[in-house]
């Protein structure tokens, strides 16, 4: 056995300290949801705002990824998360400080390269340091710290939000990281490839340009309309430096940062596409779910927090389950089974209604959180198997990154869906004829933000009407997002089942298979089950 697979004794070290950033780093992508109603408040932000609250961390998260997973692989892994960790933090502090929205979402984008660094290297060292059934094992871990975040992050928000302050979500993240930075250094040893070709730099710019451009036209199409030369000239920028960054890419080969050898592979081709489609509609859901509890409910974050338990409890049931069938299902059921099952759970959204009671959300929270549940561990095995282990911290990266812009253009997407929506269905109503194109848009932008009170203060004696006529709008608009989410989701079930195969994993992926399992990860014909090889 090599010196790189020998085991380490503080193996459990890497995988709590990896756990506890993946858990902190996916909980400040969810935990913002139900804060939103109270940021908007505290400074005065607008809908297109608390966009950006979202998509900046995001945004920096996919961005860095590869360059993260190179530089680990060449500096070395510990070192990078470390530092992650210490940026994460320091951003986070910076973040519950924050005086206006452009500083919140400026702040939040340096806490996403954190995030990136942490995310993109930590199923890295997981892969270095545990194999055989411990990777498993290992893996489940991964997931279920990932489904955890996910799935606690409403209530944590909004426990934070209601007893202290919406800032909190963010200063608990500086002691956590400064304990979590301290044991790591003692605890967790170093790994790294010192065959890594250097960083990409002109990729990793023209990428940035690219994918930057895209979300910022996405979120101003609303205001600033489709067809305007703002609109327009921004598409056509992400278009040109997309084009740029795979020349680039193209011409670098294996120096690049995104190899696009990996792309002859299939499975690679079908976990990338997996995870950002079927991303760009789970987190845009649960961005809407909060607003649906606190816009159309009433309820405060504490309370809308709460309301997302079914959710939790389905994710970690399913993670344990799927983790453990990791090696004696077929990868392509678990994947694509899993984002079917999500994909179903939001369509039952379209049985909320202005006056449902809460309770009409829990068929769609129990089946959609089983789906991402198991969808977590089984994703994130496949996306270091796909590479072999010199390459895994660029392979986990591209990977991270297709999840992320996943998040990033699901939300500007499905937001801008959302909000023109809002705008044309609360223009067509009898009372927005009454007040005129502009004060109606005005209006329609408000309500999209559920700024409803300061929608009524400025409707004179339209008041009654107004929120009436907004309330229809929010829930018109909001089935229809939820609809678009769910065609997210079936769209990526149908890609993991026609491309992910078994036998294009790398031979180190595949000790985590049994020997009664074929290549392509079926029973075999030629062996009892469970009979030794």
């Amino acid at each position: 056995m090599s010196a790189e697979r020998a085991p380490s004794p503080t193996r459990w070290w890497t995988l709590g300290i990896v756990a506890l950033g993946t858990f902190m780093l996916m909980l400040d992508l969810s935990v913002v949801a139900v804060a939103l109603p109270q940021i908007h408040e505290s400074l005065d932000s607008s809908f297109a705002d608390l966009q950006w609250v979202f998509d900046a961390y995001a945004l920096t998260l996919a961005i860095f990824l590869v360059a993260a997973g190179s530089l680990a692989d060449r500096l070395g892994r510990k070192r990078l998360f470390q530092v992650g960790f210490a940026i994460f933090t320091i951003a986070s502090l910076a973040c519950g400080l924050a005086g206006d929205a452009t500083a919140l979402s400026l702040y939040r984008a340096v806490q996403g390269v954190g995030a990136a660094i942490m995310f993109a290297v930590g199923p890295a060292m997981l892969g270095h340091e545990f194999h055989g059934k411990e990777r498993g094992t290992a893996f489940t871990v991964f997931g279920a710290a990932v489904g955890l975040a996910v799935a606690t992050g409403p209530l944590i928000g909004g426990s934070l939000t209601s007893s202290l302050s919406w800032r909190w979500i963010f200063y608990i993240n500086v002691p956590v990281g400064i304990i979590a930075i301290l044991i790591g250094a003692l605890r967790v040893r170093e790994s790294l490839n010192k065959r890594a070709h250097p960083t990409d730099w002109a990729g990793l710019v023209t990428f940035s340009i690219a994918l930057a451009a895209l979300v910022f036209a996405t979120i101003r199409a609303p205001e600033e309309g489709w067809t305007s030369a703002t609109t327009l000239g921004l598409y056509a920028a992400s278009a040109v430096f997309l084009a740029v960054f795979l020349v680039i890419e193209r011409r670098l080969g294996e120096r690049a940062m995104i190899d696009l050898a990996f792309f002859r592979n299939p499975t690679f081709i079908g976990i990338s596409l997996v995870a950002m489609i079927g991303n760009a509609g789970a987190l845009p859901s649960v961005f809407f779910e909060t607003s649906y509890l606190q816009n159309m409910l009433g309820m405060d974050a504490w309370d809308a927090g709460l309301r997302f338990l079914p959710l939790t409890g389905a994710m970690f049931v399913a993670g344990a389950i799927a983790g453990g069938l990791i090696g004696k299902v077929p990868f392509r059921v678990l994947l694509g089974g899993s984002t079917l099952v999500m994909a179903v759970g939001l369509l039952f959204l379209n049985m909320a209604e202005v006056d449902s009671a809460w309770t009409v959300l829990i068929p769609s929270l129990v089946i959609a959180g089983f789906g991402m549940g198991a969808f977590n561990p089984t994703r994130a095995a496949l996306a270091i198997g796909v590479a072999e282990p010199a390459k895994s911290g660029v392979a986990s990266g591209i990977n991270e990154t297709f999840q992320q812009v996943g998040v990033a253009v699901g939300i500007a997407a499905v937001g801008a869906f959302f909000q023109n929506r809002v705008a044309d269905e609360f223009a067509a109503s009898a009372v927005g004829q009454q007040m005129g194109e502009k004060a109606a848009e005005e209006a329609g932008h408000g309500i999209s933000a559920g700024a409803f009170d300061a929608v009524a203060a400025n409707a004179g004696p339209l008041q009654e009407q107004v929120v009436a006529a907004g309330r229809d709008a929010f829930m018109t608009a909001f089935h229809g997002a939820m609809t678009l989410c769910a065609i997210l989701g079936f769209v990526a079930a149908l890609i993991g089942f026609l491309l992910i195969r078994t036998k294009d994993l790398h031979a180190s992926a595949l000790s985590t298979i049994p020997p009664d399992l074929d290549e392509d990860g079926e029973l075999r014909s030629d062996v009892p089950v469970g009979a030794p090889s």
